[in-house]
């Protein structure tokens, strides 16, 4: 399979987790003999600084060219301590998401055996969590009419919906429920909007296309609860642009560690696929951000690709690592290993270069003991 993939780095630890993607996705092309073709194109904070836009032109024409896009991470503390900056990098990825039409975003959230101990939550309460969130990503408050008046005393903010916006996502969650567990929850706050009883009147219409699968409603207040109480009890959660963005951050801690979750964000063209953390400038340059997320939304875009075989061999190497203690600072402050490090570990392993027994003295070599 031949595929022309747009690589947008960004800012902070963005390139060096998305190097190590690459590496995985090239280990990928070579032991299944696919041809992925790369090309670089600047967003964010590195953008306003050598072009004075945070999406050049030239990015969001390539994008629109491209099979998928990989996406490290966006934002600079000389723009998140300045809330008067006129230009600013997250306008970028909003604007590309636009471009794109990247309607829905999605963020599987799971967990790890072997790191139930970093999570907040007990460990009899996040065994076997397995859900996805389906977040609109276009429409709703952030992209609503903004006013402030003269007096700088009053601030409005548009919350809009359209049947179509909510309708082209809900068959998409629907879709995924089919092929997980056959159950849906839509969060919203129709008590009081007059959006969410848009968004749930429209959910139950299109339910009747769906008899197989469950349908729930929850108020987002309660489903932020039953998120900590409760997280085994979702499958696929349905929610606005706001309620989404809230909630999967939310739900993202749930397995100890942010590095660990990918995303992916598609609509009728290029999809995009980045992990869900920031751009985390105190670790830039350190070599000991952890790529994981990034590694994972590469599977994630192998998924949608269709190679799922190749996906799932990503992720059984993800698996490995962490079982075996191969683990970046955000893990294990002590004993760590380097950025690089793993994307290496999992690089051979998809390309079944180990022996049968690993030598983790060889390893620990290229090991951190800075404590």
């Amino acid at each position: 399979m031949k595929k022309n993939i747009v690589v947008i780095e960004g800012d902070g630890i963005g390139p060096e987790v998305t190097r190590q993607s690459i590496k995985v996705l090239n280990a990928i092309a070579e032991q299944y003999g696919h041809d992925f073709n790369y090309s670089y194109h600047l967003m964010g904070a590195d953008a306003i600084d050598k072009t004075g836009s945070p999406l050049p032109d030239e990015t969001i024409e390539a994008a629109l060219n491209s099979d998928a896009i990989l996406f490290g991470a966006i934002g600079h503390p000389k723009y998140d301590n300045d809330p008067t900056a006129k230009v600013r990098p997250e306008q970028g990825l909003l604007k590309l998401r636009k471009s794109l039409q990247l309607f829905a975003n999605i963020r599987p959230v799971s967990t790890y055996a072997s790191l139930h101990h970093l999570s907040p939550l007990k460990t009899k309460n996040i065994e076997d969590v397995d859900f996805v969130i389906y977040r609109e990503l276009t429409g709703g408050i952030y992209f609503g009419k903004k006013e402030l008046n003269a007096e700088q005393t009053i601030a409005s903010d548009e919350c809009t919906y359209t049947r179509e916006e909510i309708e082209r996502i809900t068959h998409l969650a629907f879709k995924q429920a089919l092929q997980r567990r056959k159950k849906l929850t839509l969060v919203d706050k129709a008590n009081v909007l007059e959006t969410s009883r848009l968004w749930r009147k429209v959910v139950q219409e299109i339910a009747g296309l769906y008899p197989e699968v469950a349908v729930d409603f929850l108020f987002v207040d309660n489903a932020a609860m039953q998120i900590i109480l409760n997280p085994k009890q979702f499958d696929v959660v349905l929610t606005e642009n706001m309620f989404g963005d809230i909630i999967s951050d939310e739900a993202s801690v749930i397995s100890g560690s942010l590095g660990l979750l990918p995303s992916a964000s598609i609509g009728h063209g290029s999809a995009l696929f980045e992990p869900i953390h920031g751009s985390y400038p105190q670790a830039a340059g350190k070599d000991i951000a952890n790529p994981l997320g990034s590694i994972l939304s590469a599977a994630m875009m192998l998924d949608h690709f269709g190679l799922l075989k190749e996906a799932a061999i990503i992720r059984e190497a993800v698996n490995w690592t962490l079982q075996n203690g191969f683990v970046t600072k955000d893990i294990d402050p002590v004993n760590f290993y380097f950025t690089t490090t793993i994307g290496e570990l999992i690089s051979d392993y998809v390309g079944n270069k180990f022996p049968g027994d690993i030598n983790k003295a060889n390893i620990e070599l290229r090991k951190s003991t800075i404590i």
